[in-house]
């Protein structure tokens, strides 16, 4: 039986309360349902970007919508994952606030936000964790990992300024665009941040993360059920970015780099673990430039 204690971390941000198992103190920080704006970031995630469909008399869809580009993105508000590779390997777009479309359009999913019920819990091993209370349907939306959107020279600054024994929070996000060019992301929700900080790592997760876009440029990194899930189940996905993304569009974690950074271990404890866990690697690096740029810390 799951007891649970604090009633919602969330302080009413979400659409439904976080809970928090009976004895377990949550950590100070500020929660955020959605991404905010950091320091050195190019683009506000607030900032509505994207023109919108005119859609009205007909239900949004891959025929007739603008806003989906390349497919449906959802079947039953479920990702529509490609069965080979066992995700979407296209961009996803949802409907945004200047479509003509209702909310009840099935082009939006993660904007309606949290929709299932979880519980903050203390793992045996892993420190704090997140469990489903009810069955989630695989490719149903779980949560986003949010936080503070950085610029790469803020994102570098933190890591470098961290000790060993902290909590590394940091993703970055490299999509490989068809035009050559590579566009990064910086999340770090380690003083903002919502529940998907606490999800822990998996060498063989229940969760997939994929970048969904909304108003803005800046991605959404929205976790989906990779397989059914049962009520009590801790929830996980892959810090590397490589499980179930085999386009290679999407790189979210680095490989470790043994002689240059302390790896921490992995506790996943499943047969597939590798033993410790995945990290951003380039931000531990510099180039001769950026050692010479006064503006970086």
């Amino acid at each position: 039986m799951l007891y649970v204690g604090l009633d919602d971390i969330s302080y009413g941000l979400e659409a439904v309360p976080v809970r928090c198992e009976e004895g377990v103190e949550p950590p100070d920080f500020k929660y955020t349902p959605e991404n905010v704006v950091g320091p050195g970031a190019d683009l506000d995630p607030a900032e509505v970007m994207f023109t919108g469909c005119s859609c009205q008399s007909t239900p949004c869809s891959a025929i007739t919508c603008q806003c989906l580009r390349h497919s449906n993105n959802y079947e039953h508000r479920c990702l529509q994952m490609d069965e080979a590779a066992g995700t979407t390997s296209m961009p996803i777009f949802e409907c945004n606030v200047m479509c003509s479309c209702g909310e009840f359009c099935p082009n939006r999913v993660v904007q309606r936000g949290l929709q299932t019920h979880l519980l903050l819990f203390q793992t045996e091993r892993k420190g704090l964790g997140v469990r489903s209370l009810e069955p989630i349907a695989k490719g149903q939306f779980v949560c986003e990992y949010a936080g503070e959107v950085l610029g790469l020279h803020e994102a570098r600054r933190r890591v470098k300024h961290q000790q060993p024994s902290d909590p590394n929070y940091l993703i970055a996000v490299r999509e490989h665009l068809h035009s050559g060019q590579v566009m990064e992301t910086f999340i770090d929700p380690a003083n903002i941040g919502n529940i998907g900080r606490f999800l822990n790592h998996s060498c063989h997760p229940n969760l997939v993360m994929v970048p969904v876009r909304i108003d803005s440029m800046v991605p959404r990194l929205a976790l989906f059920a990779a397989q059914d899930i049962q009520a009590g189940e801790e929830l996980c996905y892959d810090y590397s970015g490589r499980f179930q993304n085999f386009s290679g569009s999407v790189k979210l974690q680095e490989e470790s780099v043994k002689d240059r950074v302390p790896q921490k271990p992995c506790h996943c404890g499943t047969k597939s673990c590798s033993g410790s866990l995945p990290y951003e690697a380039d931000l531990y690096h510099r180039t001769s430039e950026e050692e010479s740029d006064p503006g970086v810390a």
